[in-house]
């Protein structure tokens, strides 16, 4: 529907709401429970250049209305993925957006190269874009994450360059994430992913032993969804004309609209389709719904936030005006 057509920087939607990665398989898994075309895009776990094994089992764990999960990045390598898993995609009239991560700069390099040989195929015309999935060990700088530094997310970005438009994925997990996004911006980004997963543990009351194999993971799902919109947020009043793509918690239409009044040009469905393969129709029905009910688009939505006058915040406002500014968050989100 026209209505809920988006843009995110050059890529031409035909709505907003896509899969997130590592939630929905490497290709078409998700096919028996709705239309891949009829989404706005399908997101693919993150790949490397070369096939990698993963974390121990156990890899994933309820933990309240979230979930931790350390799975690893597990997948087949990239040049596997294009010959057993992209051409059913495009046969299923999926668009694809492909999610790629290393453990230093030269192997986010290298996947960024597969990427292009894969979209230089007939089944690899379906890959719109590429997202850089920063929230990985650089085994370079002590293990740090990539995504902890606006030096290394920059070297990332720089790296992978190739033609093909590029999103960073960047981590909540830092003080000032609008820093780590100029990182990124800096290093020729051509949009933001806002966010990826809160660190977290769970242990095993009886054994005092963390429940998931590797220890600590990521904690995704219904508790992140307000961190994710703040970060949103915050990156769209500092980067008024920057691709914005927003995702964590996202469980409904209500969630998705959040997003878009936050800033987001689009949004991804990650961990409810776990508990419900159909969530991302789900939501996508849902948001139309939401649109035709306040006679509104995502067009007119994203005009809204372009036209709010927002502005990149002060870092050193005073405590009254950060009182005031958190106020009118809340109401105009609500609005």
């Amino acid at each position: 529907m026209a209505a809920l057509a988006t843009r995110i920087g050059t890529i031409e939607l035909p709505n907003p709401v896509m899969t997130a990665s590592g939630t929905s398989g490497h290709g078409t898994e998700l096919a028996d429970y709705g239309d891949l075309a009829a989404l706005g895009a399908v997101v693919v776990k993150s790949l490397s250049a070369e096939p990698w094994a993963g974390n121990p089992a156990p890899r994933v764990h309820e933990v309240g209305a979230g979930m931790l999960n350390s799975v690893g990045l597990q997948g087949p390598g990239l040049a596997a993925w294009a010959e057993h898993d992209l051409p059913a995609l495009a046969a299923a009239g999926a668009r694809v957006v492909v999610s790629i991560w290393g453990r230093t700069v030269a192997e986010y390099e290298r996947a960024a190269a597969l990427v292009v040989a894969a979209a230089n195929t007939e089944p690899g015309r379906c890959i719109a874009a590429v997202e850089v999935n920063v929230s990985c060990p650089n085994v370079e700088d002590r293990s740090r994450m990539f995504a902890h530094s606006a030096e290394a997310t920059a070297r990332v970005m720089a790296a992978t360059k190739c033609g093909l438009p590029r999103w960073a994925k960047l981590s909540p997990n830092v003080p000032d994430i609008v820093e780590i996004a100029t990182g990124a911006l800096e290093g020729g980004a051509d949009g933001l992913t806002l966010v990826n997963t809160l660190l977290g543990l769970a242990l095993d009351t009886e054994t005092g032993r963390p429940v998931l194999g590797a220890g600590g993971g990521g904690l995704s799902g219904a508790p992140v969804h307000p961190v994710a919109v703040r970060a949103v947020w915050e990156c769209r009043a500092a980067f008024p004309d920057t691709a914005i793509v927003g995702v964590g918690g996202v469980q409904s239409g209500h969630d998705a609209v959040e997003f878009l009044l936050a800033g987001a040009d689009a949004v991804q469905v990650g961990t409810a389709t776990f508990r419900d393969p159909r969530a991302p129709w789900q939501v996508l029905r849902q948001l139309a719904r939401w649109c035709s009910d306040h006679d509104t688009t995502v067009a007119d939505i994203r005009g809204r936030v372009a036209g709010g006058g927002r502005t990149t915040p002060d870092r050193t406002v005073s405590a009254d005006a950060k009182t005031n500014a958190n106020a009118n968050m809340k109401e105009d989100a609500h609005g």
